[in-house]
């Protein structure tokens, strides 16, 4: 064969092996994964603060004996109304009036001793001054007067302690409620510190309920609340916020708060389920993604941001509220970041993707191709 033969047989042979090796090299940027994106929007967002709480009495108290004895009258029973300072039940006043009789005597005795050892020191201080008395004979007198003295103290403390248990052995409601429950009988002994009825007042009730943190700087004293109690369905009771907690639990991130709801017909009853409704609230500029566009891990919800127009960072964000398909995004990304929307489940931090529009149908809400970026098909 001849050299030019060989030559143009050579070449020939190398242009087809570099066809074939170009027809079995895909282009680079088709092994990049195709993706849909969307974008972070500003959303303007009317909300409806609501909680669930319970309806709490704002006054209950057990009341307890301050005294030993038998229970020799009871005036209350369950479900009773009482008013303010009404006695309800009765602790042997008898025997303790005749213990106050028995400490005014023993009064009246020391202080009929104390005015004639008064009477008689003065008669000796002017014996003293005359050279008559002496000078232990004074001191006697003044002993005597100082002892007298003391006994008088004693005697009007003794009766002050009687006369108290006394007052204590008529026991009295110190509001104006209902009985909730009687724990003794007529005849029961009873010592001090023994439980003798639960006292409540209905009115008003207290509601108490717990906000989200992302609602808590929209509640303040004073705020209106819309109460609902499954017992009068359809039916709304109002109530007045009077106590803000001034820290975020820790462990639910909610925020306690206490309102105040009349009930001088008494059809509210404490312990009850309540749904507190405290109206509209309009956040502006609110960031927003689209509802695909988060995929959650074990580290928290995450979204892949596009950056270079071709490559993804991964970001870990902290969610809030979620309204039609989009959801809002706390912490971790800024009005105008592009993400990732669909075709991102394998994807990982700093990955190389190739941008393309959803199916006709699918879900388009907040989608954005990045800027620069052709468009195509995803297939």
């Amino acid at each position: 064969m001849r050299p030019l033969a060989r030559f143009a047989r050579s070449a020939a042979l190398a242009g087809l092996g570099l066809a074939a090796c170009r027809s079995e090299a895909p282009p680079a940027e088709l092994k990049a994964p195709p993706v849909a994106t969307g974008m972070v929007r500003a959303v303007d967002l009317e909300e409806r603060i609501e909680a669930t709480g319970e309806l709490q009495a704002r006054l209950r108290s057990t009341l307890a004996a301050q005294v030993d004895g038998r229970i020799t009258s009871v005036l209350r029973d369950d479900g009773d109304a009482v008013s303010a300072s009404q006695v309800v039940l009765e602790i042997d006043p008898h025997h303790r009036e005749l213990d106050r009789d028995a400490a005014r005597a023993r009064l009246a005795q020391a202080e009929a001793r104390l005015q004639r050892e008064r009477r008689e020191a003065e008669r000796v201080r002017e014996l003293h001054r005359n050279n008559i008395a002496s000078k232990s004979r004074l001191d006697e007198a003044e002993t005597a007067l100082a002892l007298a003295q003391a006994d008088s103290a004693a005697g009007r403390a003794e009766l002050g302690v009687v006369e108290q248990a006394l007052a204590d052995a008529s026991v009295r409601a110190p509001f104006a409620g209902l009985i909730s429950e009687r724990h003794v009988n007529l005849g029961q002994y009873v010592q001090p510190g023994t439980a003798l009825f639960d006292l409540v007042s209905l009115d008003p009730l207290d509601v108490v309920f717990h906000v989200a943190e992302v609602d808590s700087g929209r509640v303040a004293v004073g705020q209106e609340v819309a109460v609902r109690v499954a017992p009068h369905p359809g039916e709304t009771f109002r109530a007045h916020v009077d106590v803000v907690s001034p820290i975020i639990d820790p462990a639910t991130r909610t925020l306690r708060v206490k309102a105040t709801v009349a009930n001088s017909d008494g059809r509210l009853r404490p312990g009850l389920f309540a749904r507190a409704d405290l109206g509209v609230s309009l956040r502006r500029g609110v960031p927003m993604v689209p509802e695909e566009a988060v995929l959650q891990r074990t580290d928290g919800s995450v979204v892949f941001r596009l950056v270079d127009g071709d490559r993804v960072e991964r970001r870990v964000v902290k969610l809030g509220s979620f309204r039609d398909s989009a959801i809002e995004i706390v912490e971790g990304l800024a009005v105008g970041d592009v993400v990732v929307t669909r075709g991102h489940t394998d994807l990982v931090d700093g990955a190389v993707i190739r941008v393309v529009e959803p199916r006709e149908g699918a879900t388009a809400s907040g989608l954005a191709r990045a800027p620069g970026v052709a468009a195509a098909h995803l297939p």
